[in-house]
């Protein structure tokens, strides 16, 4: 098996050490690298969910509906929560959506002062389509390895975020 060519984090990572020889630049092999796939895959999902008419802050809002399962609704905190966005935002992202049809509003039966945020039946149909062009799009990203080495870099980037998630 021949060597992977030098990338670009490769001649970063030579330019610090020959302007910064005092400084340890390892980490830079690794997590410039994520930084830099990063950005290449928020430029794929924002190409698949624009196929769509979406942006990711829409996407997002509609998934988290998704997967809460029939009847796919949420409380707006729980929202928050979920996109870890402020309750203004989301406020401003559920009117943005409403005034679409991809979302209603409605009372929540279980505290007459809350209100429940639902998908359509037209924003599931954008968020499943949105969807399914997204994994499209990441299986080509990700088909450079192997299923085994998949697996292996999902438990370790799973090692890296947790502190971060707790």
């Amino acid at each position: 098996m021949s060597a992977t060519p030098a990338d670009e984090v490769d001649h970063i990572v030579e330019a610090w050490r020959r302007e910064r020889p005092d400084l340890d630049v390892e980490p830079l092999h690794i997590l410039s690298r994520v930084l830099r796939l990063a950005r290449h895959l928020d430029l794929a999902r924002g190409s698949a969910f624009a196929k769509h008419g979406l942006e990711g802050w829409g996407f997002d809002v509609l998934s988290a509906l998704r997967r809460a399962g029939a009847p796919y609704e949420l409380s707006p905190g729980q929202l928050v929560a979920q996109t870890l966005v402020t309750s203004g935002t989301m406020t401003n992202r559920v009117d943005r959506l409403a005034a679409r049809g991809l979302v209603g509003r409605g009372p929540d039966p279980s505290d007459r002062r809350g209100v429940k945020v639902t998908l359509t039946t037209a924003g599931r149909a954008v968020v499943d389509a949105a969807m399914a062009d997204l994994l499209d799009r990441e299986r080509i990203l990700l088909s450079e390895l192997p299923p085994s080495e998949r697996d292996q870099l999902s438990e370790l980037l799973r090692r890296l975020l947790s502190p971060f998630e707790l």
